[in-house]
């Protein structure tokens, strides 16, 4: 498949961001990854994670309830860890070295993932060409879900900004029982190849899937039964996909965002890179400094995707940099103050793609 190109002009956008955000760093005298801070917030979670595990694996509470709420916790921890530690990890922002990026990475292995499939399909493919229909596979989830102006319209769609959440819900699920199998078996994602994989990635792949489906498929069904274990692992499995889903949503789906078609014959684009992705990423919530917490600043989404080798805990500082930048050149900066505002214009868009006749953004 012939993937997008983008225009290159001189004076670029992009060359002037990238110059501002390097003399902050340079005056700042800060590293561009995380440092001890983003380490200490790792250990919290990845602890929680495990202490939550070991509590509703072996020292299971008597209330039903309060198991299942466990069960919820555990999902809730685990959709931290991706948004904090493997997100960080793959994008190599969490450590100078490279050996902790491929732990922090691997974390995803653990709950469900696989890094080497997310890496392809985040990194290499999302990043480059974002909204863009035919490539970006974040934005295919056809037949149930239009989300973009660009794929088939169905009937059924028209009810999808009521039903979405149950397809956010089985994300998680469908990661790590079929999604990562397909892209495996098939080569490719979406219409994109796979890069090879090496002795060691299908290693990882084989072995961190046996580990998942040991923790939380056989350990439980022995420990609890066929039923008990269905119950609490839907419950965490969906708790953690609707989390995972309508955080990244937010970002791109929005009635502001855009969804740039190509244009033939050399499937040209009329923005530069940066431009691009100034005009189909939001941000929402960035002075809630919990939410900042919890999503691993993923609610800035606009800086993680201009400089995503840059550790989530300098994106508040260098927000309002880009912002200057984007005041300066009359380039769009989409922002929503408070999460449900994003909430709200992302059940604005699914209404709006199910009404649209099929067109170009």
């Amino acid at each position: 498949m012939q993937t997008a190109k983008f225009a290159h002009p001189n004076p670029s956008f992009y060359v002037e961001l990238k110059k501002r955000i390097n003399e902050y760093f340079k005056t700042t005298g800060k590293d561009t990854t995380g440092g001890s801070q983003i380490m200490t917030k790792a250990i919290l979670l990845v602890v929680l994670l495990a202490a939550t595990y070991v509590t509703v694996m072996f020292f299971t509470p008597a209330s039903t309830i309060l198991s299942l709420l466990l069960c919820a916790f555990l999902g809730i921890l685990t959709a931290a860890v991706g948004f904090n530690v493997m997100h960080d990890g793959n994008h190599g922002s969490f450590s100078k070295s490279p050996i902790i990026n491929r732990i922090a990475a691997n974390t995803a292995e653990f709950v469900g993932a696989s890094q080497f499939m997310w890496n392809m399909k985040h990194n290499v493919i999302h990043h480059a060409y974002t909204n863009i229909d035919g490539i970006d596979d974040d934005i295919n989830a056809e037949p149930f879900l239009r989300m973009a102006p660009t794929q088939k319209k169905r009937s059924f769609q028209r009810f999808q900004h009521y039903y979405f959440w149950i397809f956010y819900a089985i994300l998680h699920l469908y990661w790590s029982f079929f999604s990562d199998f397909k892209k495996y078996f098939s080569g490719k994602i979406g219409d994109i190849p796979l890069k090879k994989m090496k002795f060691r990635d299908q290693l990882e792949f084989w072995g961190f899937k046996a580990v998942y489906y040991t923790l939380f498929v056989v350990v439980p069904i022995v420990r609890f039964g066929w039923l008990e274990w269905l119950v609490g692992f839907l419950t965490f499995t969906l708790t953690a996909g609707f989390i995972l889903s309508i955080v990244f949503q937010l970002a791109h789906t929005v009635e502001d965002t855009k969804f740039p078609v190509p244009q033939k014959p050399m499937n040209s684009l009329e923005d530069e890179w940066a431009v691009h992705q100034l005009k189909t990423t939001a941000n929402f919530a960035v002075k809630n400094k919990f939410i900042s917490w919890y999503v691993g600043g993923l609610n800035f989404q606009v800086e993680h995707h201009l400089f995503p080798r840059i550790s989530h805990i300098h994106y508040p500082a260098i927000n309002k940099i880009i912002k200057q930048a984007c005041k300066e050149y009359d380039v769009t900066y989409i922002e929503y103050d408070k999460m449900y505002q994003a909430v709200s214009s992302h059940i604005g868009f699914l209404k709006q793609m199910a009404k649209e006749d099929q067109e170009a953004a």
